[in-house]
C-alpha cells in the first residue's frame, strides 16, 4: 500500500463534500500538473491518502482511500489529464496544520513542504504514521 496526500480549496471542494459523495466517491479531477498526474497514475485501489484543505485552512481534515485507479478526466478536453476516484475513510480527530508539519523535523522531507504547489503529492509510511499520531487518529 502507498500513502498520498491531495489537496483541496475547500471553497471548490470540502471534505464535508467528499463525505456526502459516500461509497461512490469522486473523481480527483481538474488536476494540469504532470508531476501530480503522474504521482496519480502510481496509485492503486486501497491506498490511503490525506485531505488537505489548502488556501486560508491549509490543514489535513480527513482520510480518503483510492477506489478507482487512473482514468480519464472528463473535465480535460485535450485528453491529456487523468484522474482517480477516491472515498472517504473518515475525518482525523485533530486537524494537523502545515504549521505543525513544519514545526515536526521529521516531516522536513515531507513533499507537502518541499513541493508545496503540487495538488497530489507522495507521503511515505514513517511520514503517515508521524501525521497520524500528530492526527491522533488511529485506522
Amino acid at each position: 500500500m502507498a500513502y498520498w496526500l491531495f489537496k483541496s480549496e475547500p471553497n471548490t471542494w470540502s471534505w464535508d463534500d467528499q463525505v456526502k459523495k459516500g461509497a461512490e466517491g469522486e473523481g480527483w479531477d481538474g488536476v494540469r500538473n504532470y508531476q501530480a498526474s503522474n504521482n496519480m497514475k502510481a496509485m492503486k485501489v486501497g491506498d490511503l491518502g490525506f485531505f488537505y484543505h489548502s488556501v486560508n485552512e491549509k490543514q489535513i481534515v480527513g482520510i480518503v482511500k483510492v477506489i478507482e485507479e487512473y482514468h480519464p478526466d472528463p473535465t480535460d478536453a485535450k485528453g491529456r489529464f487523468g484522474m482517480v476516484t477516491v472515498e472517504a475513510v473518515k475525518p482525523v480527530a485533530k486537524p494537523v496544520t502545515l504549521a505543525d508539519v513544519k514545526a515536526e523535523p521529521r516531516l522536513e522531507d515531507l513533499a507537502l513542504v518541499r513541493q508545496s504547489r503540487l495538488s497530489v503529492v507522495p507521503v511515505s509510511e514513517g511520514q503517515w504514521e508521524i501525521i497520524m499520531e500528530m492526527a491522533e487518529t488511529p485506522l
